[in-house]
């Protein structure tokens, strides 16, 4: 995972990969799309909340990810509360988390994203509040040993460090990303509060958005090395293994050598997890109650 690539011309990326401006600039509002949908006043509905919670354990995920990549810092360095019921838990992670990039433009393009996970984490709260509800504490998470566990599950090698080079915290982050797009489509059924359905609807497409970003990242390194495609594709069969069903099936990020972006069903929508199908891939087990990235389990209810 450490060979060197060949920096990218932004310029040539944006040609080859055809994003109009029109799209960066629908990205860029992604923080303000989420946020505009003020939580209002409305009664309590305990399922939602405890949806929501179960979301929250993973936004807190993403967010530290994210966080601790591009700034060596903790979510409570960005102003973020992460208090709350349960028990507050550390972050493992290797000492110097900071990725050193080489490619500018795709720093930028992960500070934005980092920006719309850490929002999520602040809008999530706000909401569970103002339905009358809790947030739950974030729960104790490894971003360290986990990695580890999965590159052994994948048979990727012995080890995975996703803060060593973009090229790794780029397939690291898109990991994260899809598991999320699934589990926010998964949730949509059960919710029943307005206000709860609109946020999370405009989540899980904030979550797309930076999914397929994250994927077109990969099959542009994925010529410097090549190793990088294959490296996503042994991480979908992983997510595919893990949920165990037969309707779920993680697509990597080329398909007879051609790009495939947007992973979907027959009908060209993006696949749902249960909130179980989503815990066995980040306990890295099925059927665990703790491990992997929660290596005491997750706070609060799971639905």
């Amino acid at each position: 995972m450490s060979q060197p690539f060949s920096p990218l011309n932004r310029r040539h990326f944006l040609r080859r990969a055809g994003l109009a401006t029109g799209s960066i600039a629908a990205l860029a509002s992604s923080a303000g799309l989420v946020s505009a949908v003020q939580p209002a006043q409305a009664q309590l509905v305990p399922l939602d909340v405890d949806l929501l919670n179960f979301a929250l354990n993973l936004e807190y995920l993403e967010a530290e990810f994210y966080v601790r990549g591009l700034t060596g810092q903790g979510l409570e360095a960005q102003g973020i509360d992460v208090t709350g019921q349960g028990t507050l838990g550390s972050v493992i992670v290797k000492a110097n988390s900071r990725v050193q990039f080489r490619v500018p433009w795709v720093r930028e393009f992960l500070a934005e994203i980092t920006a719309d996970e850490v929002q999520h984490v602040r809008f999530i709260r706000e909401t569970i509040k103002s339905l009358g509800g809790t947030p739950i504490a974030r729960p104790e998470l490894d971003l360290l040993n986990s990695f580890n566990a999965i590159a052994q599950l994948a048979g990727i090698g012995s080890s995975f460090d996703p803060f060593e080079n973009e090229v790794n915290f780029i397939l690291a982050a898109e990991n994260f990303e899809t598991v999320g797009v699934t589990a926010y489509r998964g949730a949509a059924p059960l919710l029943t509060n307005k206000t709860v359905i609109s946020g999370s609807a405009g989540i899980l497409a904030v979550e797309a958005y930076h999914s397929a970003i994250l994927r077109l990242l990969e099959v542009e390194f994925g010529f410097y090395p090549q190793k990088v495609t294959e490296i996503s594709d042994r991480l979908a069969a992983l997510r595919t293994a893990l949920t165990a069903d037969p309707a779920v099936v993680d697509q990597g990020v080329l398909v007879n050598d051609q790009p495939n972006l947007v992973p979907t069903n027959a009908n060209a929508l993006a696949f749902a997890r249960t909130p179980r199908q989503v815990l066995n891939i980040d306990y890295g087990a099925i059927n665990a109650s703790k491990g992997g990235f929660f290596p005491k389990g997750v706070n609060g209810i799971v639905p």
